[in-house]
């Protein structure tokens, strides 16, 4: 079962290319983050989930929260796949699976994708605790986008209010 609402985001750093580490950490409990783990890119899906979040970059870029996306292609490959589809925020390998199985969110072996991520998507507070899980053990599901934005925009909110 993956990681539930209320719980403490595990923290972690993974590379978004050769010779650049990302610290995810440094962003959670500061701001709202968005987590977006897919299965594999350059598949239709997850180049689709990439590219709504590129095409929609103005909206996102005002919620002033950090999304990262994850997957378990190394990080040759989720550095091209950033470069190739424009994509304006860091693309991470966990090609280690740590971070996926902190998360919880590896395939069991359904369709023979064993120790492949599956479609996920976390939004993490600025407090640091977890305020949004989605998941699918389908790979052609897609993630829920005005889901996703509605929790980051609330969690805006109260950062706001929680302020005065």
């Amino acid at each position: 079962m993956s990681l539930q609402p209320g719980a403490a985001a595990p923290i972690f750093t993974l590379p978004a290319k050769p010779g650049e580490n990302v610290d995810v950490g440094q962003s959670i409990g500061r701001k709202p983050v968005v987590l977006l783990f897919f299965p594999m890119a350059f598949s239709p899906v997850c180049s689709d989930e990439m590219c709504h979040f590129r095409d929609h970059w103005e909206q996102w870029n005002l919620l002033d929260a950090d999304i990262f996306g994850i997957s378990v292609d190394n990080l040759f490959v989720t550095e091209k796949f950033r470069q190739e589809l424009n994509i304006p925020f860091p693309v991470l390998s966990d090609f280690n699976k740590e971070v996926a199985r902190q998360y919880d969110v590896l395939y069991d072996d359904p369709f023979g994708m064993k120790g492949i991520a599956k479609r996920s998507a976390y939004v993490i507070g600025a407090d640091g605790t977890i305020k949004y899980v989605w998941f699918t053990d389908d790979p052609g599901v897609q993630v829920n986008f005005d889901e996703i934005r509605a929790e980051v925009e609330s969690e805006e909110r109260e950062g706001v209010s929680g302020q005065g």
